[in-house]
């Protein structure tokens, strides 16, 4: 990879960084939020649901529009609606006593922001690279990039609310600043020689890949969204336990809730760096990654002590860093290049339905039950188990080639 590229591929990876950091980073805060603002857990958990369920509605729309007007197009006003939503949130806190209002409409700008950043970067990922086997190592590094900042952001998180508890939140405009002037001077974007199709037309091709491949394409949606579910659920459940069983707050909690993430972090480096063309291999270690996770969910519904909970929450990391390289390498080198982007983002749609139904599901089922909250959890990887094992059947006698909608059947 030249040096152009390689600066390319750093710009691009600080997207999914910061969307990562703008939204993880609030978990380990949750609770000196409630404390502040007099607001329960699951109006806590609202926090991070709000921006979600904007970013499902509102990403198809930006992979549509980044196949029609280009992907640089829709990712830099997107930064840029991100951070007006950081400042809303951040300057509502600051100018009013009750600002939980504001808040929320922040967090609605970020989820509409964030909607045609890191989804639309996939799908150009795909764009830039010609060869799969530099498609594959590109969307190990955006994965790395956003699991590093999962990793970073409990403890960023927690440094920021050490000043004050809206810090995070006026992070957030800084950050997109530092984004947008290295996408907007470093990418460039791979013109298209094809002329966009009509909308109905549009709409026809992606039926008809859905309906040619609903098998696999269900398959990957789904295990994605049970992905995001358990991981988002677990983490927000983490924080609640660290700061109301073992009194830990502030940086030291934060570094404690990055443990587990650091091993889905590196797990999914080492992952995207070897699956490179190989559909089958992509199918096993999609089902042994989600063994691990439902493994470690069993393991916890016993509920043990922080330490093998730390060391269970570690495995089921190994387990969701294993499979999300795979899940994004299925969707990115399975459609062809010109619905490439809403496809994804369609995807993406599916793994913020996790990341919105997480955090509040868990508020819910925690206070009548811990033990049949992480049952629950272990139910569902399960069915992504199932699914990975019967719907996900790689196509061995065909060669895999650049522009082959059909990897998998």
């Amino acid at each position: 990879m030249d040096d152009k590229k390689t600066m390319e591929l750093i710009s691009l990876a600080s997207i999914p960084l910061i969307m990562t950091l703008g939204n993880s980073m609030l978990i380990p805060v949750l609770p000196l939020i409630e404390e502040t603002l007099k607001i329960s857990p699951f109006q806590s958990s609202l926090i991070i649901t709000t921006f979600s369920v904007v970013a499902i509605v509102f990403i198809p729309i930006a992979g549509y529009l980044s196949d029609r007007i280009g992907r640089k197009k829709v990712i830099i006003p997107s930064l840029i609606i991100t951070a007006i939503g950081g400042l809303v949130a951040g300057l509502g806190s600051i100018f009013f006593a009750h600002s939980y209002s504001f808040i929320l409409i922040g967090r609605l700008l970020q989820g509409l922001g964030a909607s045609g950043a890191f989804p639309v970067v996939i799908p150009l990922v795909g764009d830039m690279f010609k060869n799969e086997q530099k498609v594959s190592n590109a969307l190990g590094i955006l994965e790395t990039s956003n699991t590093a900042g999962k990793v970073l952001s409990p403890i960023i998180g927690a440094l920021f609310a050490a000043i004050i508890w809206y810090v995070p939140f006026l992070a957030i405009p800084v950050l997109c600043l530092i984004s947008i002037v290295m996408v907007g001077s470093s990418v460039h974007v791979p013109k298209s020689k094809e002329k966009p199709k009509p909308f109905k037309q549009f709409l026809h091709n992606i039926w008809q890949i859905y309906k040619n491949n609903w098998q696999w394409i269900s398959a990957v949606f789904l295990i994605g969204g049970i992905i995001m579910f358990v991981l988002f659920g677990t983490l927000f459940y983490l924080s609640q336990l660290l700061e109301t069983e073992y009194h830990l707050k502030g940086v030291r909690k934060g570094f404690i809730i990055a443990i587990p993430l650091f091993a889905l972090c590196v797990a999914s480096l080492i992952t995207g760096k070897q699956i490179g063309q190989n559909k089958l291999l992509m199918k096993w270690l999609t089902f042994a990654g989600m063994i691990l996770m439902a493994l470690a969910m069993f393991l916890l519904s016993f509920e043990p002590g922080i330490r093998l909970f730390l060391w269970y929450l570690f495995i089921g990391g190994i387990g969701i860093g294993v499979v999300l390289p795979c899940l994004d390498a299925f969707i990115t080198e399975g459609i062809e290049k010109e619905n490439r982007g809403t496809m994804t983002s369609l995807y993406s749609s599916m793994r913020y339905i996790g990341v919105a139904a997480g955090p509040p599901f868990f508020a819910l089922v925690m206070e009548m039950s811990v033990r049949w909250m992480f049952l629950m959890a272990g139910g569902t990887s399960i069915i992504a188990i199932a699914l990975a094992i019967i719907a996900i059947k790689p196509d061995t006698n065909k060669a895999s080639k650049e522009g082959n909608p059909h990897p998998v059947s």
